[in-house]
This record gives C-alpha cells, structure tokens and sequence, in this order.
C-alpha cells in the first residue's frame, strides 16, 4: 500500500466559517483510520497510519464553521505547508450563493499549490470555492445538484455536469470533484482506493458502511426549482401547470391562457425558468411519478396514465433520462426510506 514505505500521506483539509463541520471532520476521521481501523477490528494485519491530516485556514485563528462547531487550524495559507493532497469539503451556500470577493489569498494559494503538483479533490459545494479559483475553466466538474443554475450563471466556463458522483477534470486525475452532500463518502473511497489500495478502500467501506453511489445524483435531484424572475406571464403558466399538468393537452392550454404568440411564450418560459415548456411540464409529470413510487404500489402503467402519458413505454424511457433509473429501480430505492418515515412518525 502506499504510504507504508514513504510513510503517511501529507493531506491537507481547507476549512473556512462556511465549511460544513460534518463533511470537514467525516473526511477527517475516515482518511485517519485508514490503515488500522479494520486491522483493529479483525486482529490480523499490522496497523499503520496512511494519511497524515492537517487542517488549512486562512489564519490560524481558531474559528466557528457551520452549525458552530469549533475549528483549530493546523496551518494558515501564509505557512504554505507541503502536501500531496489538498481537499475542499462540502460549504454552508445558498443556490445562488457563490465566494466571489472572499478569501482572494486562500484562492491565489490553491492555484500555487495545484502548480507545485498537489492533487485537488472537492466535495458537494467545495466546488463553488475550487470554481471560484479559475482552474476549472473549460473543464467538467460537478457538486451538488442544487447549484447545477449557479454554475450556468457564475461559472459558464465550467461544463456543468449534475449527475455523477464524481468527475475528473482532466485526464490525469489531478483535480476531481464529488457530487452532493455525502457524496464526501465516494470522495474517501476514491481518495483511498487510489494512493492507498483499492483493497483498503473496500475495507474502510465496509467497517463505515459507506455506500458507493454508483447510481449517480439523477435519482436524488428534483427536478422542479422555482427560479425567482419578474415575468408575471410566465409566473401564471407555472401555476396553471403545477395544478394542471395530468392534463393531455397542457401545453395548448397553457399557450391559450397566456394571450400571446406561441414562440414569444416559449422565449420568454425558457428565459424565466431555464427549461422549454415542454421540459417543464415533463418534469412536473415525472416528479409526481417519484411521489407515486415511493408512496404506493400503483402499476408502473397506471402511473403513466395518472400523470398524463398514455404510452406507457415513452413514459418508461422519460423517467430514465431524468432520474438515471428505471420506475422499478427507482421504487426499490426509495420507497424503503418513505416506508421507514411512516414507521417512525
């Protein structure tokens, strides 16, 4: 394994106040036990330490992040320390909420360490803080589905992709980025599976219980977001097509209800919301479709018919597009968790 004839590897974690302490301290305790927890456990190998952890900051003030938990930071941007591995973890922002103006040393020290040859991985919206450093442009990236509209916006340089766990930017794998949330989960795994051994990431996997989410992030993403804009119009057809959209004719209702020409409502409706009318209503068909699977057994056909598709084929290939998984799959996934919810309540 690597690590065992060099020692550890120097690893360092950046936290700044809007850093989610969960997925700061997760990544931290998870890299830690590689290379001795499982050994503990099952009494049969060495122990060794493989990842040797520090925490980077602006300063070296200790400081509150997210929810208030306490950070001491090992280093500051100014004591420039040498590491192999530089990690973002997932950032407490809003959808529309990006790090333009914060942190311009922390960002100008990210770009020096990927030049000296540090390896950069970000998780959920550790993206937004790697984006804002420029070394993504023109490359693939992905965070949470939640910010797919403000990477379109703020980072149109970035080729936005929502749904995988994880991308490469580049064909070496210099910088990777992780999806949602606990996407930090496939982030350690890849981290450890790739400088230690795929063997010990499978054992770290399995005394954490972490699940590789091979499934990617279509099945959790909404596929509904209301965009805030000023046209009143458009703003009339959305709630016209949240009440009425089972209905087989909706787009030529919807048209008629708008007064005015055909192709002005469907510039104006994808300028306002992003999406083609026709996308729109198809994905407010498929969300209600998610509702239906997780809380019922309805018929995969007679869901088709109830949210307004009478071919139940043509239904079955639009909810694979948009969620990555079968009607079927897609049931199984989640029906359990909604099952679970009813039982504690």
């Amino acid at each position: 394994m690597a690590g065992s004839n060099k020692g550890p590897i120097e690893t360092l974690i950046v936290a700044v106040p809007e850093t989610a302490g969960s997925a700061l301290y997760g990544m931290v305790d998870v890299l830690l036990a590689a290379g001795n927890i499982w050994q503990t456990l099952v009494r049969t190998e060495p122990e060794q330490r493989l990842f040797q952890i520090r925490i980077v900051a602006p300063t070296r003030e200790a400081f509150k992040c997210g929810h208030g938990i306490p950070v001491a930071p090992d280093f500051s941007v100014a004591d420039n320390p040498k590491a192999r591995i530089l990690i973002l973890p997932e950032l407490w922002l809003g959808p529309d909420e990006d790090l333009h103006g914060r942190y311009p040393e922390l960002m100008e020290w990210i770009c020096r360490k990927y030049k000296e040859g540090t390896l950069l991985y970000s998780a959920c919206s550790g993206t937004v803080m790697l984006a804002e450093t420029g070394l993504l442009d023109g490359c693939e990236a992905t965070s949470h589905w939640g910010y797919q509209d403000l990477f379109g916006k703020r980072y149109p340089k970035i080729r936005f992709r929502p749904e995988p766990n994880l991308v490469f930017a580049d064909p070496a794998g210099r910088i990777v980025t992780a999806g949602g949330t606990t996407s930090w989960h496939d982030l350690a795994i890849h981290i450890i599976s790739r400088h230690c051994s795929p063997g010990e990431a499978l054992r770290i996997a399995k005394v954490y219980l972490l699940k590789w989410h091979g499934e990617g992030q279509l099945p959790y993403a909404t596929l509904v977001r209301r965009n805030p804009h000023a046209d009143s119009v458009v703003r009339t057809c959305e709630q016209w097509l949240s009440h009425h959209f089972r209905e087989t004719d909706a787009i030529r209702q919807v048209i008629e209800l708008s007064k005015i020409p055909e192709r002005t409502l469907k510039r104006r409706f994808k300028a306002a919301t992003g999406s083609t009318l026709i996308e729109y209503l198809q994905n407010l068909r498929v969300e209600e479709a998610k509702r239906l699977l997780e809380s019922g057994s309805m018929p995969v056909d007679e869901i088709s018919v109830e949210v307004g598709y009478e071919d139940p084929s043509f239904f079955r290939r639009l909810f694979k597009r948009l969620t990555g998984l079968s009607p079927s799959q897609y049931r199984r996934m989640f029906q359990p968790v909604f099952r679970a919810s009813e039982t504690i309540e």
